[in-house]
């Protein structure tokens, strides 16, 4: 379950590269990510709605102001990731916005209170020792447009941190909800100052990228539900796997060894993190 989420996250990547660069857009000029992203959370509300009709699941709750500043920071997040997609390699793109449990392990010291062990800094250091090979500063193959792959990161860290806080006492269909509702009502809000209207094609494919993003949380809510998160999310580092193999395919886009180095050194900071956050939670109970 948690392959197939990761082929999906990949495959919206691959989708907003597309749209964002004009490919298959049938004569239509390429979309801005503000667009794109509008798109995916529209498409995404609209793919929801026959299962809140269905469930009519309660959307009461008292966290609000943390539901709409995760659901800034998850519309900010993906906009950046669509937009540094489309002038990146995909692969690059998805492994620097990876980036994103050590920007929100950061995060956590101020605003949660949370001590950072040795361990922890050190899986810090190595990820960041990654973007580093990733964006390389200074060479003739840096690319400014890594800054909008490292905000993307940032802003999914600080996502990451309001759903921490939002995870105790709140159903994941009524975050959900409550997370694609105020996103696309903030998404369609900002595309309207760019807009440009699609073609046909451009429409179909921003209604397969939220319909793809729907069908890849809920499989990313299921698998972390049937299995030990510390088992599961190792798996969903996939994502890169798919997003190089998506870039290769429809771009011909071959990684550099840099490529490979930085994004295993940003994984393995990850997985280092995640192992310690485990042994942590197994030994407080």
């Amino acid at each position: 379950m948690m392959l197939l989420a990761c082929a999906l996250i990949a495959a919206t990547t691959l989708i907003a590269k597309a749209l964002g660069q004009g490919i298959g857009a049938g004569g239509g000029s390429p979309l801005h990510p503000l667009q794109v992203s509008a798109g995916r959370f529209l498409f995404a509300w609209l793919a929801l709605m026959p299962i809140v009709a269905i469930l009519r699941p309660s959307l009461k709750s008292a966290k609000l102001p943390y539901h709409i500043g995760r659901s800034v920071a998850g519309w900010a997040g993906v906009t950046c990731l669509f937009a540094a997609s489309a002038y990146m390699r995909l692969a690059d793109a998805t492994a620097i916005s990876f980036l994103n449990p050590i920007v929100a392990m950061i995060l956590a010291i101020p605003l949660l209170s949370e001590r950072v062990g040795p361990w922890r800094w050190a899986a810090a250091g190595l990820a960041l020792i990654g973007a580093m090979v990733l964006i390389r500063p200074g060479s003739e193959a840096f690319q400014p447009v890594v800054f909008v792959a490292l905000a993307s990161a940032l802003f999914l860290g600080l996502e990451a941190i309001m759903i921490k806080v939002l995870a105790g006492g709140e159903p994941p269909l009524r975050i959900l909800v409550i997370n694609n509702t105020i996103g696309m009502l903030i998404a369609v809000t900002a595309a309207s100052f760019v807009w440009i209207w699609p073609t046909t094609t451009q429409w179909l494919m921003l209604a397969l990228l939220g319909s793809i993003m729907v069908c890849a949380q809920t499989c990313f809510i299921q698998a972390m539900k049937s299995g030990d998160a510390s088992l599961v999310m190792p798996i969903f580092y996939a994502t890169l796997i798919f997003a190089a193999i998506y870039d290769f395919a429809l771009f011909g886009i071959v990684p550099p060894a840099t490529s490979f180095i930085g994004a295993a050194l940003i994984v393995g900071g990850a997985l280092l993190l995640a192992w310690r956050e485990s042994n942590r939670r197994k030994n407080a109970s």
